[in-house]
């Protein structure tokens, strides 16, 4: 997410450095040798910058946050992450006006400097929680950011955004990575190899993901996402139940109704 959205910055005339700080030694020699920065600091060194993105994991998001008490007034820190109450009732009082909550409704299952992609932004949403908390020049300057780099901008309050998140982002992995195990732990791996097409390999991408990320955001949406799965059970269920049953209508009318989800996404 960061990478990417280094090459986005990099083309707006108004973005004058762009500075990375990463702990892993070899992020930072990959950041460096992509181009995707200028130089790489000490992360004690990015509040001398007007801007500073967050984009790390969550739990790293509220420990960072924690280390940035003392930037200036006029300084705007703009987080990535994919949860957002929890990190915003994290945000120190004193610079809660300079910090807006933002999430990019895009990525990929990689990680990484190497990870990093020209356009991801381009075209995609962007959820702003409680702006309205935010300084109004920590705003101005986050819209202004997310528009040049061709986002479409929605609003919503924290935990909205959480409890829809669930249900269209960190449900999706909890399955992907469940289904991921299901198959390792029944098929040998020259079968997978052989057999698993499109629809396997469509549903098991996501398990891809980092494991550290999602682990953290479980944990920060725990009460959300153990809704979304109790939900997906009773309709995985009630599906098992009519195939059990010979319901055979019943099965088709499920994966009609199902199938009209393409009739909101396409």
């Amino acid at each position: 997410m960061g990478g990417s959205l280094a090459l986005s910055l990099k083309k707006l005339d108004f973005i004058n450095e762009i500075v990375g700080s990463d702990h892993n030694i070899q992020h930072q020699s990959d950041a460096l040798k992509l181009g995707l920065v200028d130089r790489v600091v000490a992360f004690e060194d990015v509040k001398n910058y007007d801007v500073i993105i967050l984009a790390i994991p969550v739990n790293g998001i509220i420990g960072a946050l924690q280390k940035l008490t003392d930037i200036p007034q006029a300084a705007t820190v703009i987080d990535l992450g994919s949860t957002k109450e929890i990190i915003l009732a994290s945000v120190p009082p004193k610079i809660r006006k300079n910090f807006v909550a933002a999430h990019p409704m895009t990525g990929t299952e990689n990680f990484g400097p190497y990870a990093a992609l020209e356009g991801l932004y381009e075209d995609k949403v962007v959820v702003l929680c409680d702006l309205e908390e935010s300084g109004e020049l920590q705003s101005t300057i986050a819209r202004k950011i997310f528009r040049s780099i061709g986002m479409k901008k929605y609003f919503m309050k924290s935990h909205e955004h959480d409890r829809h998140a669930a249900f269209i982002s960190h449900m999706p992995h909890a399955i992907s990575y469940s289904l991921a195990n299901t198959v390792m732990k029944q098929e040998n791996k020259r079968n997978i190899l052989l057999l698993a097409a499109g629809g396997f390999r469509s549903m098991s991408r996501l398990a891809k993901s980092s494991p550290t990320m999602w682990e953290d955001i479980f944990r920060q949406n725990k009460k959300n996402l153990l809704e979304a799965i109790e939900l997906f059970e009773g309709e995985l269920t009630s599906l098992k139940t009519s195939i059990q049953n010979d319901e055979w209508d019943k099965v088709h009318s499920t994966l009609q109704q199902g199938s009209d989800l393409h009739n909101v996404l396409d």
